[in-house]
């Protein structure tokens, strides 16, 4: 019987922010600029969306502050992620990992020969390996 993991899954807008300050230290517009650019436009995170994930992760000590500068009379806030925020998002991006292999095996497996199906599955992606 599997064990129960630790953590909940991350949602997907804080798993983008600590993949975006697994780079180094950030202020909130190069987070979400970062997050727009890695998803390749898919996701783009609004300010309150974003703030909220960051105070969430600061609340779970995965992310902290790492400086503060004053930019036009504005105050700029940069991140970084903590150990324990590195660490979890190792985790949660290897049970990523683990749920994609297992979906392209099971379409693999629909392909096989014998297979009730035996028809290739596609998705925008190309045709999924058998």
């Amino acid at each position: 019987m599997a064990s129960k993991p630790a953590h909940r899954p991350l949602q997907e807008p804080a798993f983008l922010v600590l993949s975006a300050l697994a780079q180094g230290p950030a202020h909130g517009y190069g987070i979400s600029k970062d997050v727009e650019e890695s998803s390749g436009g898919r996701v783009t995170l609004r300010a309150g969306t974003l703030y909220g994930a960051i105070d969430r992760l600061v609340a779970a000590g995965l992310v902290e502050v790492d400086h503060e500068e004053v930019v036009d009379s504005r105050l700029r806030r940069y991140y970084r992620l903590t150990d324990d925020g590195g660490t979890r998002l190792a985790v949660e991006a290897r049970r990523a990992e683990a749920q994609a292999r297992q979906a392209l095996e099971r379409l693999a497996s629909r392909r096989a020969p014998g297979s009730r199906r035996g028809r290739a599955v596609t998705g925008g992606l190309g045709e999924v390996p058998a």
